[in-house]
């Protein structure tokens, strides 16, 4: 997915670093979304959680966009032209609905619910995403990770896979990255990852064992979840940094609640992000608009999507300023 804002925020990034006062190790940060308009004839609307002022990452996931339940004869659905992406991949997993996607890899795949895409741009791609003719109602995240240093000049790649349920304390867990209840996704990611759907049977709790070298980010769909005592409304995402063995949730309503649940050990490299790009300078992200704008074969083309590409826009006037993330809490493994 696109970050299709036309004045996106460029900002540089860096876990661990301290930058005020960090929460006590057992206190969850909770983390309110903006409204992003995505496009669509009615310019359909996303919720952004993450990047934001009081945290830019959660191990290396760096952006979470959270959509719908959107009807799509309202909205127009999702309509994405192809634009590029670098330093990055994407994850995309729906509740509902269905989505095309299409790349300069020569990939075409139709993403479904409770099936991870996952787009590795390596030092470039672009691609497109469109909702299909059968999708009523559009519900889903779109995420991304970002590369590490070693890693994000790899080749294009593209990886489709379904995550059979597995059952957990009073509900279920869908893994499509990492391991977590017994399962492990078989798909590969370039640094410790966690990426997997909750859901919760009415007023349950369970107890995840979770790794304690992690943070973690839960992202609410639906009903009133309690993180570690700490109460999550939809579209909220709760933060609590590394140094737990254990991660119990509850939850609070009468009907099924629904979550995902990310993780991954602080990630401690440097990054700038700017719409679509995820770099280590300023003046790379200028040369990769640059390259987009002059249509170099860097990001090749996407074949199949009836329109024009998605155009870059203008930079900001002003060199980078550094955003960081507060440092993870201290204290024991829990």
């Amino acid at each position: 997915m696109s970050n299709t804002e036309t004045q996106p925020a460029e900002l540089r990034c860096r876990a661990s670093l301290p930058d005020g006062p960090e929460p006590p190790a057992s206190r969850v940060e909770v983390l309110s979304p903006r409204r992003v308009p995505l496009g669509g004839p009615r310019a359909m609307t996303v919720r952004r959680t993450l990047p934001q002022r009081a945290r830019t990452l959660i191990g290396a996931w760096c952006f979470a966009d959270h959509y719908g339940p959107d009807d799509v004869a309202g909205t127009g659905g999702m309509d994405v032209p192809p634009h590029p992406h670098t330093g990055l991949q994407t994850v995309s997993w729906l509740f509902s609905g269905e989505i095309e996607h299409r790349d300069s890899l020569g990939s075409h795949a139709l993403v479904r619910p409770g099936e991870l895409n996952l787009m590795t741009s390596g030092h470039g791609i672009s691609h497109s995403e469109v909702s299909t003719a059968r999708t009523t109602v559009l519900h889903g995240v779109q995420l991304w990770v970002a590369l590490p240093e070693r890693h994000r000049h790899t080749g294009r790649d593209f990886r489709h896979h379904v995550p059979r349920p597995v059952r957990v304390d009073g509900g279920e867990a869908r893994v499509f990255l990492g391991s977590l209840a017994g399962d492990t996704s078989p798909v590969p990611a370039f640094t410790p990852l966690l990426g997997a759907e909750l859901t919760l049977e009415p007023r349950a709790t369970t107890t995840l064992t979770t790794d304690a070298g992690f943070e973690h980010g839960l992202l609410v769909d639906r009903g009133r979840i309690g993180m570690a005592g700490t109460l999550l409304h939809p579209a909220e995402l709760g933060y609590r940094g590394p140094g737990h063995r254990t991660l119990t949730l509850t939850n609070e309503t009468d009907a099924p609640a629904r979550a995902v649940l990310l993780g991954g050990p602080p990630f401690g490299e440097q990054i700038v992000m700017w719409w679509n790009f995820v770099g280590r300078s300023h003046e790379e992200i200028v040369r990769a608009r640059q390259e987009w704008q002059d249509a170099s074969d860097r990001f090749g083309g996407v074949e199949g999507y009836d329109g024009d590409r998605l155009p870059a826009p203008a930079l900001p006037n002003a060199v980078l300023t550094p955003r960081r993330n507060p440092a993870p809490p201290p204290g024991g493994t829990r």
